[in-house]
């Protein structure tokens, strides 16, 4: 039985959601498996302070942390964040760690610890392989570290910019991003939508806006009620309390005698997804990917600008999303969709195409891989 660390961070939900993805697959085969929240471990007010800061930020000042992304994204700024005290401190932290714990696999789902764990092999002061998992549909500096054993992208595309940067082909592998096997499993859409006290022959619309309600949700759900045929929504506010009595206040306030939906966070989107046949959100990495294994057409009519905005870029270019603009808005976009459904088919074929099944097992096989190989090389020695 083998031991794996996976080091991830909470900025944002999707990293710690394919590690718990990882974790789910490599423990039903019995590998020990410890999931490590860095920026937690390191400094718990830091952590909050980040982790915070990020959110807000997504939701009141999304073109100040673009800026901030872009900047980020230079090779200038990644020379001062080698040098920054937060990621110095993490190395220090890390180094005592690996010294009270072993492990025979490394995996990060977050680019900060990869760093750190990048220096520590550089200074020869670990030896264990490291993976790193790319959570979004594109790259960013800090992803590109030294000492990296294995990248795992979610796309040939993501994979080409790897290349570009002067990592090794051989070493990247575009098995997708993993996401959790209940996004695979799906229940029977009709008993969900009974459950639910949908209507199975009305188009359903699913909005969200993330796990903390980033974008203007509430200006889309007002077009979405405004919509000239009898849809039923779902709205998802996540944990923003506040973005769900706005929600059910203008629900109140309409006309409108469409079934509506409204959530605020919850476990159960993978149902909501299944039985959706619009997805109306931001482009995260994870939601993404969910969104392209079960088949649900995307509309994107907000994104936070950086990672989101070049996840937006690869899902335009591959036929798998709509992205509202001032002319054509969310209500025009559903109008169009509905009274041409070959045009939802065509970006459900694209999806199927494009979509990555068995990411987990696949990166179970090349962890195995790896350990037979090694194990094959020592007997020989």
């Amino acid at each position: 039985m083998g031991k794996i660390l996976i080091l991830s961070a909470s900025t944002g939900g999707g990293h710690n959601r394919a590690a718990h993805a990882l974790k789910e697959t490599f423990e039903k085969e019995n590998i020990q498996v410890d999931i490590l929240d860095t920026l937690k471990f390191v400094n718990p007010t830091m952590d909050k302070i980040i982790s915070k800061g990020y959110e807000k930020s997504a939701i009141y000042t999304p073109k100040a942390y673009g800026r901030l992304y872009k900047y980020s994204d230079l090779n200038i700024a990644k020379k001062e964040l080698n040098k920054n005290l937060l990621l110095e401190y993490m190395v220090r932290k890390l180094k005592k760690f690996f010294k009270q714990n072993s492990y025979d696999f490394i995996i990060g789902t977050h680019p900060f610890p990869l760093m750190a764990v990048s220096k520590l092999k550089e200074k020869n002061i670990l030896k264990t392989p490291v993976m790193s998992i790319l959570t979004d549909y594109t790259i960013h500096s800090t992803w590109v570290c030294k000492n990296i054993d294995y990248y795992i992208t979610g796309d040939e595309f993501v994979k080409s910019l790897l290349i570009r940067e002067g990592i090794d082909s051989d070493d990247i592998h575009p098995f997708g991003i993993p996401v959790e096997s209940k996004f695979l499993e799906t229940r029977d859409k009709k008993e969900v939508l009974d459950e639910l006290g949908l209507f199975d022959d009305k188009l359903t619309v699913l909005l969200m806006g993330g796990s903390f309600g980033a974008g203007n949700v509430l200006d889309e759900f007002n077009k979405l009620l405004d919509v000239d045929y009898d849809i039923q929504i779902i709205a998802v506010a996540g944990r923003n309390k506040s973005l769900k009595d706005k929600l059910q206040k203008a629900y109140e306030n309409s006309f409108t005698d469409k079934k509506v939906l409204i959530y605020g966070f919850t476990k159960n989107i993978n149902n909501l997804m299944n039985i959706s046949d619009i997805l109306v959100t931001k482009p995260g990495g994870l939601t993404t990917t969910e969104a392209l294994l079960m088949e649900i057409p995307l509309i994107i009519p907000y994104f936070i600008p950086g990672q989101e905005g070049e996840n937006l870029d690869f899902l335009l270019n591959n036929g798998l999303a709509l992205k509202t603009t001032k002319k054509y808005d969310l209500k025009i976009l559903v109008e169009v969709l509905i009274e041409n459904p070959h045009r939802l088919k065509r970006i459900k074929e694209n999806m199927n195409y494009i979509k990555k099944l068995d990411s987990s097992e696949n990166i179970y096989k090349l962890y195995t891989d790896y350990i037979n190989s090694n194990l094959k090389s020592a007997l020989k020695a």
